[in-house]
């Protein structure tokens, strides 16, 4: 069943106003009040989950596959990006090595294992999880649906500093502008989308640089086969990620272990076999003497020494006599007796590399779906034990379809490494960028440390980022296409959600508005649950106002359903469900606020409605036998979800509850602290059979409205830009966004509610 209506966004409610605060006002506060403190009884209730050793130990073992892989392959193509054009002078490859040598020391080692690693969120990386991380410590989101509630939750950590401090100083800078929030946010989208790029081109120059082994014992063979072998290797390779990292790392770690040996041991051997001076590029000296004698060519070569993240030394010793075989000299340097099965192996690490990034890729889209700057696409948890490993299908194939294009239409790795470069150097760029901030508001740093950071830093990677723009017109300009239409992609799709978020504000109705209508709410209310999907969590949505006055019924029991994610990595299952009675107690009207963290998955719709209505039963019985306890002069409840919970409520005598005296709203759930005697008990036995009755009574109307059927009642609205909006609004509006709304998931799917349960009320609004 369908309804429709068209509303412009500049319907506003008047009582949400300052100037507009009065009695009815009031009144709305009080049916309606924030769950603080059910926040905050849940979040005594979680223990944190600790790991054993040999868990520690397996996951260690298996990084080294997924997260190690994509670190250890670009031996196989560093060297010819570097010098596309040949080698002419043998102190070249010395400078070469040095500046590998140091921009490994300055990058991966200085930057990234000891600072930027070290601003995790609880583990998790990447852009977004900077980005979430900064959320929590400064008013930043530009989707404005936090709340003080969620701040009680256990992984919601965060400092506190000052308010005269130089951290205290930058948050009021970032969140005193619009324009700010919205420039980080784009930041955080560019970086996104370059590690995207990056998903689509590490498989690319990894897959076709180990096929290339095959030309080098077969110089007639054709490039067209080296072309196929590696189109061949990349859809096995996409075509096994359902099986899920759980499964695939623990073949891919023994490949890397076994890959970092051989390649260690042929350096050794190679720089015993061919010259031993090369190890005086520790000295960087070279990198001086290199730059003044290549000039621009030189400068340029920084494209492709950006590539390298492993030793080279044994390369750099095999090209000082063979300067002619830099285009394959990684397979030329191997001895003869082992080389096809190093071809092999190194085959099997370019596929592990290619693995790391894909799996980066999934997670960091996940975070962006989440986090509303993404459409909503199919998740596919691949293991029970582990949170984060997942597969996204459909992303899975539109890499693998890019992926083919890049390695079949430019059939050359140089150009695909210029590539590879420029999204390597902008996602640093970036990383830099958004670590300022955590230095500043997370860390609370000294700003001459601040400014170490950031100088250091930017010299170095500038100095790369102008030498891969010379090399824009020679495949550079592929990461820039593809990171510019993902970003035009989650912008859009940000902006939607957040007009649509912002008019659910704006017209949301007055909770004294639906009393005022009585309990009946002025129609029939029939057996059954209805839950209404909302992004509000507070407040009623204006499509359950459309609802009830085009319909004559309505069910006996009204939940508000909101389901929003949060800026941190993962909610714990005992802290996900807030519930609260909303209204007198014979409206039978309830709110329940579903929160979800970046990394968290929804599982089957019968499993969270199964856990909505356990919240809500276990309330129900928490609010009745509260209602036996001795008199206070305020009223508290809150809704634990385990029985652990309920045995902590009853052994906690002082936070008992009694009927307020107005008897107006002597069922409203007033959410204030507690004012009762420390050692309150039972008045008396009646009293305790009074309220087990009530118990079994309450308990028994729920479950037969359950039984007579539960209807899930969403929102489907449509945005459209207004007929005076400038061009390249309407472009994004009306086709951009529409076309990925029409394309993505509807939340109905994605909570896998029956089509026969399902009820939409359609909305238009202009923007």
């Amino acid at each position: 069943m369908e309804l429709s209506m068209e509303m412009t966004p500049r319907v506003e409610v008047e009582e949400d106003s300052d100037n507009n605060k009065g009695s009815m006002w009031d009144l709305d506060q009080k049916l309606d009040q924030p769950m603080d403190e059910e926040a905050g009884r849940l979040r005594n209730m979680y223990r944190e989950k600790k790991f054993s050793a040999l868990l520690l130990l397996r996951l260690a073992f298996q990084s080294l596959g997924v997260v190690y892989g994509d670190l250890g392959t670009s031996p196989l193509y560093v060297f010819y990006n570097t010098f596309p054009r040949g080698i002419n002078d043998s102190e070249d490859v010395i400078g070469a090595l040095s500046l590998i040598i140091y921009s490994l020391t300055l990058i991966p080692l200085l930057k990234y294992v000891f600072i930027v690693c070290k601003a995790n969120d609880n583990g998790q990386g990447g852009t977004f999880a900077l980005y979430s991380l900064l959320c929590r410590h400064a008013n930043v989101r530009t989707i404005p649906n936090q709340h003080r509630t969620d701040e009680e939750l256990t992984t919601y950590s965060r400092s506190t500093f000052n308010e005269q401090s130089f951290a205290a100083t930058t948050k009021r800078w970032l969140e005193r502008n619009a324009f700010r929030r919205n420039a980080l946010l784009i930041l955080v989208l560019v970086g996104t989308c370059m590690l995207i790029g990056d998903g689509i081109l590490t498989p690319a120059i990894s897959v076709l640089s180990a096929s290339g082994g095959i030309k080098v014992n077969h110089p007639k063979l054709s490039s067209d086969v080296v072309i196929v072998v590696a189109v061949v290797i990349l859809v096995g390779l996409f075509s096994m990620q359902h099986y899920g990292t759980d499964k695939v790392s623990w073949l891919f770690a023994p490949i890397v272990l076994l890959w970092f040996l051989l390649i260690g041991g042929i350096g050794v051997f190679n720089i015993w076999k061919y010259d031993t001076g090369v190890l005086k590029a520790f000295s960087p000296v070279h990198i001086y003497r290199y730059f003044r004698r290549g000039g621009r060519d030189s400068w340029t070569s920084l494209g492709g020494i950006m590539l390298s993240i492993t030793a080279y030394s044994g390369q750099a010793a095999y090209l000082m006599q063979n300067k002619e075989h830099v285009v394959d000299a990684f397979y030329r340097s191997i001895p003869d007796r082992i080389y096809w099965p190093v071809f092999i192996v190194a085959t099997a690490a370019a596929v592990v590399a290619s693995q790391a990034t894909i799996t980066a890729t999934f997670s960091i889209i996940k975070q962006a779906l989440a986090l509303g700057c993404f459409p909503r696409v199919k998740v596919v948890h691949t293991s029970k034990k582990f949170l984060g490993q997942i597969y996204i299908p459909d992303i899975n194939w539109i890499l693998m379809i890019l992926c083919i294009c890049v390695t079949a239409g430019f059939k050359n790795q140089s150009q695909i490494g210029n590539a590879y470069g420029t999204a390597v150097v902008i996602v640093m760029l970036v990383t830099t960028l958004l670590m300022i901030l955590i230095m500043l508001l997370v860390w609370r740093c000294h700003w001459i440390l601040v400014l170490l950071f950031t100088g250091l830093s930017l010299v170095v990677e500038c100095t790369y980022f102008s030498a891969v723009l010379f090399k824009i017109g020679q495949g550079g300009w592929v990461p820039l296409v593809i990171a510019a239409a993902f970003l035009v992609i989650m912008y859009v799709w940000h902006y939607g959600t957040l007009k649509r978020y912002e008019f659910e504000m704006h017209s949301k109705v007055s909770m004294a508005w639906i009393v005022g209508l009585g309990p009946s709410l002025g129609l029939v209310r029939v057996p059954g649950i209805g839950l209404v999907y909302t992004e509000l969590a507070r407040g009623v949505p204006r499509i359950f106002s459309h609802f009830i006055t085009n319909l004559p019924a309505i069910h006996s029991v009204v939940v508000f359903v909101c389901v929003k994610y949060l800026p941190v990595y993962t909610v714990p299952e005992e802290e996900r469900f807030l519930v609260k009675r909303i209204g007198p107690k014979n409206f039978h009207m309830f709110r329940c606020v579903a929160r979800y963290g970046y990394k968290d998955l929804h599982k089957k719709d019968e499993d969270f409605e199964k856990k909505l209505f356990d919240s809500l039963f276990l309330f129900v019985r928490l609010e009745t036998m509260m209602e036996g306890c001795s008199d206070s002069d305020d009223y508290s409840l809150y809704g634990p979800q385990t029985e652990r919970s309920r045995e902590a409520l009853l052994n906690d005598n002082v936070n008992t509850a009694s009927s307020l005296a107005d008897p107006t709203i002597s069922s409203i759930d007033s959410i204030v602290q507690i004012k009762s005697p420390s050692h309150a008990n039972f008045t008396s036995r009646s009293s305790d059979r009074t309220s087990s009755q009530a118990e079994v009574d309450q308990t028994e109307f729920l479950n037969n409205c359950r039984d007579a059927g539960v209807v899930h009642i969403m929102g489907n609205t449509v945005v459209r830009a207004r007929r005076d909006s400038r061009f390249y609004k309407k472009i994004a509006v009306d086709y951009i966004y529409a076309f990925l709304r029409k394309i993505c998931r509807e939340n109905s799917v994605i909570f896998n509610v029956p089509h026969e349960s399902l009820l939409n009320v359609g909305q238009i609004f202009y923007v």
